[in-house]
């Protein structure tokens, strides 16, 4: 898995063919935080309009190398997700970058079907004020 951030470069552009984008849903996702001791936690983000699920756009090809010697030669899928500069909230913790988040259905389809240069088009943050802060996914309340 690596950060996608200039998917026209050479290096990128052979998979930016439909055939090679992907959908990678999610409630929730973080940045690491650097700390003033020099360690760095987690922040999580979800959706600030309550909605549940939102996507990465995200890029697989399958791929065939030796990436251990004791495993020899393997086939795998692999993946990135495409990265762009950081929105507000994301970029108060990591400004350097954050995933393309694509909430709505015509962004979906958009990045599934549409053309690469069209497709591409979607590389931007989602917009100021999309997203909050969340505690970690895995410590959610259950009402008792």
């Amino acid at each position: 898995m690596t950060n996608i951030r200039n998917p026209g470069s050479a290096w990128w552009k052979r998979w930016e063919g439909v055939e090679h984008r992907c959908l990678v849903p999610l409630t929730a996702f973080s940045e690491p935080e650097r700390l003033p001791d020099g360690k760095s936690q987690p922040v999580w983000f979800a959706r600030s309009d309550g909605e549940p699920l939102a996507f990465f756009a995200g890029i697989w090809c399958r791929w065939t190398s030796v990436r251990k010697l004791a495993d020899g030669e393997t086939t795998d899928d692999l993946f990135g997700f495409l990265t762009t500069e950081a929105n507000r909230e994301v970029g108060a913790i990591h400004p350097k970058a954050m995933p393309v988040i694509l909430t709505q259905p015509d962004e979906l389809d958009v990045w599934m079907n549409a053309p690469a240069e069209e497709a591409l088009g979607l590389q931007r943050p989602l917009s100021d004020g999309h997203l909050a802060r969340r505690e970690p996914p895995y410590l959610v309340e259950n009402g008792s």
